[in-house]
C-alpha cells in the first residue's frame, strides 16, 4: 500500500485541511454565538427582569422538549448517510415522519399544561394561543433549522452548514432588534408573534437549501429507532438536569437570580460552542473510521481530546476576562451577572473533555451505553444540583455543576476505554494475527 493510501485508511487528513475546516466551522459557531448572545441581551434589556424570567423559563420547558421531538433520528441520518449516501432518501423521510409525529404530540402536551404555571395574557384563550406559538416555533421550527445543518454535515457540506448556524442566528438577531428597538416589543406575548415569523422565514430557506439534495422516500426505518431513542434520551435527560437548578432557584430566589443566572448558563453554552464545532468536524470521519470497530479510531479521538482540551482553556479564559462587560449589554439591573458568569466559566474544561469521550462512542454506534452513562449522570447530576440548589442557593449550585462535571469525565471516559478494549479482542479473535499480515 502506497504512504498516501496506508495514512487515508489510519483516518489522518493533512493538517492544513482540517484546521481551515475547524476554523470555518468554529468561526460560523463563534459568529452564531455572539448573534445568539446580542440577541439574548436585546431581549434581556427590553423585557425587563420580570417577563425575562418567564421567557427563560418557557424557553427552558422547550429546550427539553426539542430533544425528544424527531426521536434522535437526526443523528441516524448524519451517521448512516457519512457511511453511504445513497440512504440519504430513507432516512431523510424517517426524519421528517417522526418529528412531525412527536412535535405534534409535544406541542399538544405543552399548550395544554404550561397555561396552569405561566400567564401570558389575562385572556385564557390569548394565553393558550401565545404558548402553542412559543412551542411550535422552539421546538418544531427549530428541529426543521437544526435538521438542515445536519443534513449537510452528513453530506460533508460544511460550509453550508456552517451558512446555516450563522444565518439563523443573524435572522434572530434582526427579529429581536426590529422588534424591540424599532416597534417597542416589551411583553413575551408580543415577542411570540416575532419570534414565529422569524424561523418560518429561516425554516422556508432551509428547506428550499436542502431540496437539490434528493427528495424524501416516506418510511420509518426500523432498525434506527431504539438508536435514536439512546441517542436522544441522554439529551433529554441532560436538559432535565440543567434545568433543575434553574426550577429549584425560581422557587427560592428573586427574579434577578433566575435571570442573571440563564444569562451565565448562556455564556456557558455560548464557550461550549468552540468545542462543539470541533466534535461536529470529527463526528463524519469516526462515525466512517469506527465501521470496523471503536479501536480503530483511539489515536484519533486522543487527539481530539488534547485539542478540545486546549480550545476549552482558552474560551474559559476569554469568558471570564470579558465578564466584566457583560453588564453594559444587559443592563445594570442584573446586578449577580459578572459573578455568576465567572463562576461558571471553568465548566466548559470538563465538560469538554468528557463530550469527546460520548462523540465518539456515538460515532461508533454504541448508543445504549452512551445512553446508560449519560443517563444515569444526569438523574444523579439533577437531583445533586436540586438540592444543592435548595439548601445553599446560589452557591450549591456552582459547586453541584463543577462535581457533575468532573464525575462525568470520569465516568465517560471508564466507559469508551472499555469499548475499546473490547473491540480490540473481538478484532483478535476475528483476525488472528497472521490473516491481519496477509501471512
Amino acid at each position: 500500500m502506497s504512504s498516501e493510501g496506508l495514512t487515508e485508511s489510519r483516518g489522518y487528513k493533512p493538517l492544513l485541511p482540517m484546521i481551515l475546516s475547524y476554523v470555518a466551522s468554529g468561526g460560523s459557531l463563534v459568529l452564531g454565538s455572539a448573534a445568539q448572545l446580542l440577541t439574548f441581551a436585546i431581549l434581556a434589556r427590553f423585557l425587563g427582569v420580570d417577563e425575562f424570567s418567564v421567557f427563560v423559563a418557557i424557553t427552558a420547558v422547550a429546550s427539553i422538549a426539542v430533544h425528544l421531538c424527531g426521536l434522535g433520528a437526526m443523528e441516524c441520518l448524519v451517521r448512516r448517510v457519512a457511511r453511504d449516501r445513497a440512504i440519504y432518501a430513507e432516512m431523510l423521510g424517517h426524519n421528517i415522519l417522526l418529528t412531525a409525529a412527536s412535535g405534534l404530540a409535544l406541542v399538544l402536551a405543552g399548550a395544554v399544561a404550561l397555561p396552569f404555571f405561566f400567564a401570558l395574557s389575562p385572556d385564557p384563550i390569548a394565553n393558550f394561543a401565545v404558548i402553542a406559538l412559543m412551542l411550535i416555533t422552539n421546538i418544531v421550527l427549530v428541529r426543521i433549522i437544526v435538521l438542515a445543518e445536519q443534513i449537510f454535515i452528513a453530506h460533508s457540506d460544511f460550509a453550508s452548514a456552517n451558512k446555516v448556524v450563522v444565518g439563523f442566528a443573524v435572522a434572530r438577531t434582526v427579529a429581536a432588534a426590529l422588534a424591540c428597538l424599532v416597534f417597542g416589543v416589551s411583553t413575551v406575548a408580543s415577542w411570540a408573534v416575532w419570534q414565529f415569523i422569524c424561523h418560518v422565514l429561516v425554516a422556508l430557506a432551509c428547506l428550499w437549501a436542502i431540496k437539490g439534495l434528493g427528495a424524501p422516500r416516506y418510511r420509518i426505518v426500523r432498525e434506527e429507532l431504539p438508536q435514536g431513542l439512546y441517542f436522544s434520551i441522554p439529551f433529554i435527560l441532560r436538559a432535565l438536569r440543567q434545568n433543575a437548578d434553574l426550577l429549584v432557584l425560581s422557587l427560592v430566589t428573586t427574579a434577578e437570580i433566575v435571570s442573571s443566572y440563564s444569562v451565565a448558563r448562556r455564556m456557558l453554552e455560548s464557550s461550549f460552542l468552540s468545542v462543539e464545532a470541533l466534535n461536529r468536524l470529527i463526528y463524519p470521519g469516526s462515525a466512517r473510521m469506527t465501521t470496523a470497530g471503536l479501536h480503530h479510531a483511539l489515536q484519533r479521538v486522543l487527539r481530539v481530546l488534547g485539542a478540545a482540551t486546549g480550545i476549552s482553556l482558552a474560551a474559559a479564559l476569554t469568558v471570564f476576562v470579558l465578564a466584566p462587560v457583560l453588564p453594559y449589554l444587559f443592563g445594570h439591573e442584573y446586578v449577580s451577572l459578572v459573578g455568576f458568569v465567572r463562576g461558571l466559566a471553568w465548566v466548559v474544561v470538563p465538560l469538554a473533555i468528557w463530550s469527546v469521550a460520548v462523540e465518539a462512542l456515538g460515532a461508533s454506534g454504541y448508543h445504549a451505553a452512551r445512553a446508560t452513562v449519560m443517563g444515569l449522570g444526569s438523574i444523579a447530576g439533577a437531583g445533586l444540583a436540586a438540592g444543592a440548589t435548595w439548601y445553599a442557593p446560589p452557591a450549591g449550585t456552582f459547586v453541584s455543576f463543577y462535581i457533575i462535571e468532573i464525575a462525568m469525565v470520569v465516568a465517560t471516559w471508564s466507559v469508551f476505554l472499555r469499548f475499546v478494549r473490547r473491540d480490540r479482542e473481538r478484532a483478535a479473535r476475528e483476525f488472528p494475527a497472521g490473516i491481519l499480515h496477509g501471512n
